[in-house]
């Protein structure tokens, strides 16, 4: 079976990304990355209770993002508590956990900043679609991130059902589902600019790494013709339907 090649610009930023988080300055590895994510991602509902407090900002825009950001925070803790990424487990260095947080976690709080410091007041029509999307974008990430964890416990091999079914990485268009409504409600440029930096050099990536892997197995070609990178491919819905059908009928490879 042919597997996809990565190319080589990608294998070389994976390869500097990966030493940047994980080994920079060199040492012993002695914090767990998902030490390092957890506390940022739970401490996000005292970091903006306590910004609004230290501003004395107390407008529905505020307290919209404190549910928001601060209920993804605790929500990814109740995740890393009963369905833990793999990839989080493996420890890096204090210069990498200090990489983490300069390049990617520490800017997620810009957001937040810009909301209380500016007392930004979003009109109500846009306090509901952000809302909306939020759920909507939690709902899918963890619930693909469940159907992943659980599925891989019991036979290893392709997903291509449920949230799998249509698109490949449903667990990062719901991540980017959710931090898009956090950037909406802070109504400036600089959270989208974060978040493209975020999505073009760790997410793509991160995907792309994926599919080269997921290539091994025999139905990929099949699976990736019928679905979507992030999104569904239009009229796909039928045809994953069948063969969902037939690849239950039949065991998968490991």
């Amino acid at each position: 079976m042919h597997r996809e090649r990565m190319p080589r610009w990608l294998t070389g930023w994976l390869k500097l990304r990966d030493h940047l988080s994980d080994d920079l300055l060199g040492g012993p590895r002695v914090l767990k990355a998902a030490w390092v994510i957890n506390a940022q991602k739970g401490g996000t509902l005292v970091f903006v209770l306590a910004m609004m407090a230290a501003f004395d900002c107390w407008t529905s825009t505020a307290w919209t993002y404190a549910a928001l950001h601060g209920s993804y925070g605790l929500l990814w803790l109740l995740k890393d508590r009963v369905f833990p990424d793999p990839s989080w487990e493996k420890k890096v260095t204090l210069g990498g956990a200090l990489t983490m947080w300069l390049l990617v976690l520490g800017p997620y709080w810009i957001a937040p900043a810009i909301v209380v410091i500016d007392r930004v007041e979003q009109p109500a029509w846009l306090l509901a679609t952000a809302t909306i999307v939020y759920v909507l974008g939690v709902a899918i990430m963890l619930g693909s991130d469940a159907q992943k964890h659980f599925t891989l416990k019991v036979r290893r091999g392709l997903i291509t059902d449920g949230f799998f079914a249509r698109v490949r990485h449903p667990n990062y268009l719901g991540e980017m589902m959710l931090y898009g409504s956090f950037a909406l409600l802070a109504g400036h440029w600089l959270p989208w600019a974060i978040l493209a930096w975020v999505w073009g050099f760790v997410f793509v990536p991160n995907m792309l790494r994926k599919e080269a892997s997921m290539s091994r197995y025999p139905e990929w070609a099949a699976y990736k013709a019928r679905s979507g990178f992030l999104l569904p491919w239009p009229g796909a819905a039928a045809s994953s339907t069948s063969d969902v059908a037939s690849q239950q009928a039949a065991p998968r490879s490991a």
